[in-house]
This record gives structure tokens, C-alpha cells and sequence, in this order.
């Protein structure tokens, strides 16, 4: 069982928060935790939500990759036409609202860096322009080929699937351009034709908002080591822009020479205790 961090590194997380001309979130896997998502952590996790797959050995690398829509496209379907309804039907925790509160009232607002395919961030009202989904967003599709460079919104697909099984009883997801089968528009391993077009907008956008700031507090939440990639935004953003580092993980939440503060613990409790202090004294 998880315990709060001690009352001085709550106090200290404050001072911070308190002190930043905006706010950057680096958000893993882990954010999503207090919402009910499952966080993979390790085929042991993965398994547990897809016992189907745990029975033949399946990873979360073998499924996720583009060549499990080419060797059976209605399992891989049926893995992430499950995933989509779980996000779809999943409402953001109140840390979502914290987090998009306290960006509101720094200068220069908050940008959100993730490795989240869920659109959460988007639901819990944050602006889709400071927004850096690296990993790309399950919630838009393209051609499995592909076919052109083109994207399209998943907002009318509603996949059938067999849960149990883990497979995709519908017609497959089509290719408006070519009539082949669509995939989700989300970097997958060994993934040599994922459109990274609005991706790379993204990150411009994220680049040239990081310019202009002076003291950003980087946020990170629920990003561990075994896929680094929000961790390695975090230190950058820290070392390149004379910020400050928030982590909050709690099971790897050291930060070594970082300037900041480290909090071992759960994204919405340490969130709301931060928030406890803040709302008691002035900003």
C-alpha cells in the first residue's frame, strides 16, 4: 500500500508549484492509474488485464506492433478496439483538474508532454494546441500500409469485439482512400510506418512554447524506466530551459542532481495534497 510522502516534501512540492512561470506535464502510463486504466507495467500487468493473451505467451510487444495487424489483423483489432472503448467510457480523475488549474494560473499556462495514446488530457478540458502526444492518439486512424500520408478521426468507429478471446467480431476498420485495413495512428514497436505528421506539429508547437519561458516546472507523472521516453522529455526540458523537476512515481521517483523535489506515491493523492497546501496560503 502506498503512503503519502512526508508533510516537508508535500510543502516543498507546493513551493514549486508556487514558484513557476508555467507548468510542464510529463505524464506516463502511470497518470492513468487513479482513473482505472491499467498501467502494462511488465507482462505480469499486461496479462492480467488480457488473460486471452496470457494463454499462448502473447506480449505486450507482439500485440502491439504492426505486425499483428498484417499476421491477424481481427486479434490486434480486438486488442486495441478494446483499449479505445476503455478510454472512450473512462473519465479523467480530479488530478487532471488540478493539474490544468495550477497551469491556468501561471503566466504562461501549461503544456502537456505524453506518452498517453488515451486523449484523456483533451477530455479533461486541456487545450489540444499544448498538447504533445508522442506515442500518437488511438483516437485517430490511418491506412496500415500506408497508402498516402493521410489521417482520420476514429470518432465513428465502433468496434464489436469478442473480450474474452480478444478478437474483433465486426467488419475490420477500412481505408477510406484504398479500401485496405485502417490501424490507429499510434507509434507501435518496430513501427517503421507510423505517420508522425501531426505528431511533429505537435512538438514544434511544444518547442517554440519552451522558448519563451523562464522557470518551467516540469510535472512528471507516472513515467518509468522501462520505456524512457517521458523521462528523457523531463531531464531535457530541466537541463535546456532552467527548470525545476516535480516527480511524481511510487516506484521510481528518485531525481539524482535534478533541481526538485521527488514524491514517492499515487498521481491523485500526492496531486491533492499539493493542492491542500496551496489553496491554504497564498500563491
Amino acid at each position: 500500500m502506498n503512503t503519502l510522502p512526508s508533510p516537508d516534501a508535500i510543502a516543498r512540492a507546493a513551493a514549486l508549484v508556487a514558484a513557476a512561470d508555467a507548468i510542464v506535464i510529463a505524464a506516463g502510463a502511470g497518470i492513468g492509474v487513479d482513473s482505472g486504466l491499467p498501467d502494462f507495467r511488465g507482462n505480469a500487468g499486461f496479462w492480467k488485464a488480457y488473460p486471452s493473451l496470457a494463454a499462448d505467451g502473447t506480449a505486450f510487444m507482439d500485440i502491439a506492433s504492426p505486425t499483428a495487424f498484417h499476421e491477424n489483423p481481427r486479434r490486434a483489432w480486438g486488442f486495441y478496439g478494446h483499449r479505445l472503448a476503455l478510454y472512450r467510457r473512462t473519465a479523467p480523475h480530479a488530478g487532471f483538474a488540478i493539474l490544468r488549474r495550477w497551469g491556468e494560473s501561471t503566466p504562461h499556462g501549461s503544456f502537456v508532454f505524453t506518452s498517453n495514446v488515451d486523449g484523456h488530457f483533451q477530455r479533461a478540458g486541456f487545450s489540444p494546441q499544448r498538447i504533445d502526444e508522442c506515442h500518437g492518439s488511438i483516437h485517430r486512424l490511418q491506412c496500415l500500409g500506408p497508402c498516402s500520408p493521410a489521417l482520420w478521426p476514429a470518432t465513428g468507429l465502433e468496434p464489436v469485439f469478442d473480450e474474452v478471446r480478444c478478437a474483433l467480431l465486426g467488419p475490420l476498420p477500412a481505408c477510406p482512400y484504398c479500401g485496405g485495413i485502417a490501424r490507429p495512428n499510434v507509434l507501435m514497436f518496430d513501427d517503421w510506418a507510423w505517420n508522425d505528421t501531426l505528431r511533429e506539429q505537435q512538438a514544434q508547437r511544444c518547442r517554440s512554447w519552451l522558448d519563451g519561458v523562464r522557470r518551467p516546472l516540469v510535472i512528471e507523472i507516472g513515467a518509468g524506466m522501462n520505456i524512457p521516453t517521458v523521462r528523457h522529455f523531463s531531464h531535457r526540458v530541466v537541463l535546456q530551459h532552467g527548470g525545476s523537476l516535480l516527480r511524481i512515481n511510487p516506484r521510481e521517483a528518485q531525481i539524482g542532481n535534478l533541481p526538485g523535489v521527488a514524491l514517492a506515491g499515487g498521481a491523485l493523492a500526492c496531486l491533492a495534497a499539493i493542492d491542500a497546501v496551496l489553496s491554504g496560503g497564498a500563491r
